[in-house]
């Protein structure tokens, strides 16, 4: 598994550099590069196409927010943890809207390799601090308006039941529907919403709709 690593200090990057290459619980991680600055990271993911790139947040030159954007217009697919101090409600909101696939706080990075893997393996993962403030962003949030999207009771059932967290297949049984339909209905309501995947998808709901 290849990473690259940035961080404004040099010696946050060595440690992480450190802790990730000499875990040996699972397949070994390679820390190809690292970099100090946003737009380092832009750079660096263009010339290497890590399979996860680890970013902090504020740094200068251009943030990791800011840095992330442009990384995932470029490759949707592209697979970035940040791993900040901050709690900042303004800062998961954003990552959230992204579709970053990670999101942790420095303070917890003795579980980093685990994490690094399991977005590896496509998984999402929200440091346990983050996820309780999940419910005071959701609370501060407006009655979401489904008809001025466009979005039909069964699209919003759908949307509500991909953010509990069910497959296709049980989404499809649960609104006796067939899988296709479900798949169908999925790829009309993401472009509805101008967003790329089901995990964008669970994310928008918990961060814009859920009142």
């Amino acid at each position: 598994m290849r990473v690259i690593i940035v961080d404004d200090d040099p010696l946050v990057s060595m440690s992480l550099k450190i802790i990730l290459e000499t875990d040996k619980v699972g397949d070994p991680i390679t820390v190809e590069a690292t970099g100090t600055s946003g737009r380092e990271a832009v750079k660096l993911y263009n010339e290497h196409k890590p399979d996860v790139l680890l970013m902090d947040i504020r740094m200068e030159d251009m943030n990791g927010l800011d840095a992330g954007e442009e990384i995932i217009k470029a490759d949707p697919d592209a697979k970035i943890l940040l791993l900040t101090t901050f709690l900042d409600d303004e800062y998961i909101n954003k990552a959230l809207k992204l579709g970053v696939k990670g999101y942790v706080l420095k303070q917890d990075c003795k579980g980093l390799p685990a994490t690094v893997r399991a977005i590896y393996e496509g998984q999402t993962v929200f440091g346990g601090k983050v996820v309780e403030k999940l419910p005071d962003i959701m609370n501060r949030k407006e009655q979401f308006d489904y008809e001025a999207h466009g979005i039909s009771e069964k699209e919003k059932q759908m949307i509500e039941l991909v953010a509990d967290g069910l497959s296709n297949k049980e989404i499809a049984e649960k609104m006796f529907l067939s899988e296709g339909t479900v798949r169908n209905m999925m790829s009309t309501v993401l472009d509805k919403l101008d967003l790329r995947d089901r995990t964008q998808l669970a994310c928008f709901y918990y961060q814009e709709i859920r009142p």
